[in-house]
């Protein structure tokens, strides 16, 4: 008798380009594929199911979490419960919820980082506007980095002289009473995503600043731009997401003086840098890597 085609939905935002190009391309492998919003899930624990409209995702094979919600938020770790229930009620969630819980909240990814070893720019985490203001009187520019954020949302500059405790006590009350503060390093006009699929290395790319900028991101004006990375980003990149134990995801490296450093690894990596920059079709080889854990030929 022949082995059941697994049945297998991609965790998304509905009519997002990311999520349904990966929904595509694993319906080529196991047929029909849809794209449901955990935000939309009810569960319910006498029962055990987990239903989003009239599908139950522990009834199914596999999950696949291109998109956890459309922004990070504190109420997402909530939905990554969701994600563990399902896996004890035995589907296979592509990165399962124990790799992608820590790097919902950029301190509980970097002191993962940390212990790990991974070297990072110098990072401050306090609570005290003295405290910050002191910190980058004597050290120099920081950005403030909120604690939920994706894609360089929220993300403040912050430099010594007139107007500093304003910018911080602003930086502090737009929703960040916990300031992750990172020093800004001198950088050569760009970092690097470097991309991950079951731990093996795919492809990197650069994302170049636009002039006058000190951010990298496409909102902020920059663009991908293909890359060779060296041997030793490599390794540090492979280091840094071997800790998470991620299916799929990204690096973000930058160059410094000192070598190179990691500023975080994604919970959950982006396919249009590598598509843009590299003309690699991480989506493919995505599910190219789920064919081969739901078949059995690597193990889960």
């Amino acid at each position: 008798m022949p082995t059941p085609t697994p049945h297998v939905a991609v965790i998304g935002i509905p009519g997002a380009w990311s999520s349904e190009l990966l929904a595509e391309r694993i319906a080529a492998k196991f047929g029909r594929c849809p794209v449901v919003d955990l935000g939309e899930a009810r569960m319910d624990l006498h029962t055990g199911s987990v239903m989003v409209g009239e599908l139950d995702l522990c009834a199914l094979d596999g999950l696949v979490v291109k998109k956890i919600a459309p922004r990070y938020s504190a109420p997402v770790l909530d939905r990554v419960e969701l994600l563990r229930w399902i896996e004890h009620r035995g589907v296979r969630v592509f990165s399962p919820a124990t790799a992608m819980g820590p790097l919902i909240n950029r301190l509980s990814g970097t002191v993962r980082l940390r212990q790990g070893g991974i070297p990072m720019p110098p990072t401050f985490v306090t609570e005290s506007v003295d405290d910050a203001v002191a910190l980058i009187e004597r050290r120099g520019p920081y950005i403030g980095k909120p604690l939920y954020t994706s894609k360089g949302r929220g993300m403040t500059r912050l430099v010594p002289g007139d107007g500093l405790r304003e910018a911080v006590e602003a930086f502090r009350s737009q929703g960040n009473p916990v300031m992750y503060l990172q020093e800004l390093l001198a950088l050569p006009g760009r970092d690097l995503g470097v991309a991950f699929v079951g731990g093996e290395y795919l492809s990197t790319y650069a994302r170049v600043q636009a002039e006058g900028s000190w951010q990298s991101t496409t909102s902020a004006g920059g663009r991908y731009e293909a890359f060779t990375p060296s041997a030793e980003i490599i390794e540090l990149a492979q280091r840094a997401q071997a800790l998470f134990k991620l299916d799929f995801t990204c690096v973000d490296v930058v160059e410094t003086s000192d070598g190179p450093m990691v500023f975080e690894v994604s919970a959950f990596g982006g396919f249009r840098g590598l598509l843009d920059a590299c003309g690699v079709d991480a989506a493919a080889a995505y599910a190219d890597h789920v064919e081969r854990v739901m078949s059995g030929r690597v193990r889960p």
